[in-house]
C-alpha cells in the first residue's frame, strides 16, 4: 500500500484539462480561435503579442483587446472489467481569458503588454469512481504576463520579443486507501503556489508579397516550481497516522514546454484570408514528476513517477471571409498529436490525438470598435491504456469540449 500511495502522489501537479495535447491549453485570441488558432504568419491584431511578436510592428495602430472563453469539458472513463459502468467528470465552467494592449510608438517601433491564461481549469471526478485513489479533483491556474517590443526592420520585415512572467497555483484532492472506524476513506489534499518563473516569446514576420506572408514564432520552456506546498490528510485512522504526518510540505517542478511554430498567410483576393500553421511542442522536457517531502510520507521522503512525454506536432488551417466591409466569417480546424506514450496515461491528462473544429464571426461596430465571437469543438480520440508505466488509472478514456468565446477590440 505504501508504494501505491507514493505512486499516486506522483501525479499531483499535472494540469487536468482536456483541451490540448498534454496539459496545454490553446485559447489565446477570439479571432484566431475562429480560424483554427492559426496566426503565426498573419498580423492578427493586438493578439500578435502571443502569436508572433514580430508582426506587432506592422499593426499600424494602437489598441486594446479584452476576451474570454467559457470552457465546458467532459471526460468519461470505463474501467477494465467494469461491466459497462462509466464514470464521468462534473467539471465546473472554465474561464480562460486574454487581455492585450499595443502602443504604436512610430512607424518602426511598437510596444505592448499581454496577459493570458494557458493553464487554468478544473477536473472533478468526485470521490466515488474507481480511480478515486488517483484523483478526485484538480484545480490549476497559471497566468502569463508578457511585456513585448516589436521593430519593423523594413516595411516587409518585422521582429519582436516578449518577456513572459508566469505565476500559478495548484490544488489536488484524492482518496487514500485507508478507512477510519465509521468506514470513511482517508483523503489527501495538496495545495501550493508556484514561484515566479520567466520565459520569452520571440517572432519574425515577413510580408513576402501583397498576398503572401510568413511567420516564425518561438515560445520558450518555463519551469514552474512549487516550494513549501501544503500536504494535508483527513480521516486517517490512528493506526496509520505515522505514515501521514501533519505539517508536511512538498516541493515539485513541472515544465511548461517550448513551442516552435511556422505559419503562412495567403490573400487570394481582397476579402479572403487563408492561413496554415505547424507547431512543434517540446514535450520531451517532461520526463518525470518528483515530489520531495519535508517528512516521510508512507515511509519515504519523496515520490517519483515516470512521464516520458514525446515531442509532438500540431497542424492548423483556417480562413476568414469579409462578407461585407463590417462582417467577417471565420472557420478552421486542427489536429493536435498527443505526447503521451502508451502505458503513461493518467486521469489528470487522459490525453489522445485531438481534433478541433472552429467557427467565428467578427463585426466592426465603428472604425474604433469591433466584436469577435468564436466557437471551438474539441473531440479527443477514445483511448484505452493499461497505465502500467505511469502508475495511473487503467481503462478507456474519452474527452470532448465545447468552448464559446467573445472578444472586444478597441482602436485608438
Amino acid at each position: 500500500m505504501k508504494s501505491k500511495i507514493l505512486a499516486l502522489l506522483g501525479s499531483a501537479l499535472i494540469s487536468g484539462t482536456a483541451m490540448a495535447g498534454g496539459y496545454q491549453v490553446n485559447l489565446a485570441g477570439q479571432r484566431q480561435i475562429g480560424m483554427g488558432h492559426t496566426g503565426t504568419g498573419l498580423v492578427t491584431g493586438t493578439s500578435s503579442i502571443f502569436f508572433n511578436p514580430g508582426a506587432m510592428s506592422h499593426l499600424g495602430y494602437s489598441g486594446v483587446t479584452i476576451g474570454g472563453s467559457a470552457l465546458v469539458s467532459k471526460i468519461a472513463h470505463s474501467a477494465p472489467e467494469s461491466g459497462g459502468v462509466t464514470a464521468r467528470t462534473d467539471n465546473p465552467l472554465g474561464t480562460p481569458f486574454q487581455v492585450y494592449g499595443v502602443y504604436n510608438i512610430n512607424e518602426k517601433f511598437s510596444a505592448g503588454l499581454g496577459v493570458y491564461t494557458p493553464f487554468g481549469s478544473t477536473v472533478d471526478w468526485g470521490n466515488e469512481w474507481s480511480g478515486r485513489y488517483g484523483l478526485n479533483q484538480l484545480k490549476l491556474q497559471a497566468i502569463y504576463v508578457q511585456p513585448t517590443v516589436s521593430y519593423a526592420i523594413t516595411d516587409k520585415l518585422g521582429i519582436g520579443i516578449g518577456l513572459s512572467y508566469v505565476v500559478g497555483s495548484v490544488n489536488l484532492q484524492r482518496s487514500v486507501p485507508v478507512q477510519n472506524q465509521d468506514g470513511t476513506e482517508g483523503g489527501l489534499e495538496l495545495d501550493g503556489s508556484a514561484e515566479s518563473a520567466f520565459g520569452f516569446n520571440a517572432g519574425i514576420f515577413f510580408q513576402a508579397t501583397e498576398k503572401l506572408s510568413i511567420g516564425v514564432n518561438y515560445r520558450s520552456k518555463v519551469d514552474l516550481k512549487v516550494e513549501g506546498g501544503d500536504v494535508m490528510f483527513s480521516n486517517i485512522p490512528a493506526a496509520a497516522r505515522g505514515n501521514f504526518p501533519d505539517g508536511t510540505t512538498f516541493n515539485a517542478e513541472l515544465p511548461m514546454p517550448s513551442t516552435l511554430s511556422v505559419g503562412i498567410g495567403f490573400k487570394p483576393n481582397e476579402r479572403l484570408t487563408l492561413a496554415a500553421d505547424v507547431s512543434h511542442v517540446g514535450w520531451d522536457a517532461y520526463e518525470k514528476l518528483r515530489f520531495d517531502f519535508s517528512q516521510n510520507v508512507a515511509g519515504s521522503p519523496f515520490s517519483e513517477a515516470s512521464r516520458n512525454y514525446e515531442n509532438a506536432f500540431i497542424y492548423r488551417i483556417g480562413g476568414e471571409y469579409m462578407a461585407t466591409d463590417a462582417l467577417a466569417l471565420r472557420a478552421g480546424a486542427y489536429l493536435d498529436k498527443t505526447p503521451v506514450q502508451d502505458g503513461y496515461l493518467t486521469p489528470e491528462t487522459p490525453d489522445s490525438d485531438s481534433r478541433g473544429l472552429s467557427a467565428g464571426i467578427g463585426y466592426s461596430v465603428s472604425e474604433n470598435f469591433s466584436i469577435d465571437a468564436s466557437f471551438l469543438y474539441i473531440n479527443k480520440k477514445e483511448r484505452t491504456d493499461a497505465a502500467n508505466l505511469s502508475n495511473g488509472v487503467p481503462g478507456t478514456f474519452k474527452s470532448v469540449a465545447y468552448i464559446p468565446g467573445i472578444g472586444l477590440n478597441f482602436k485608438f
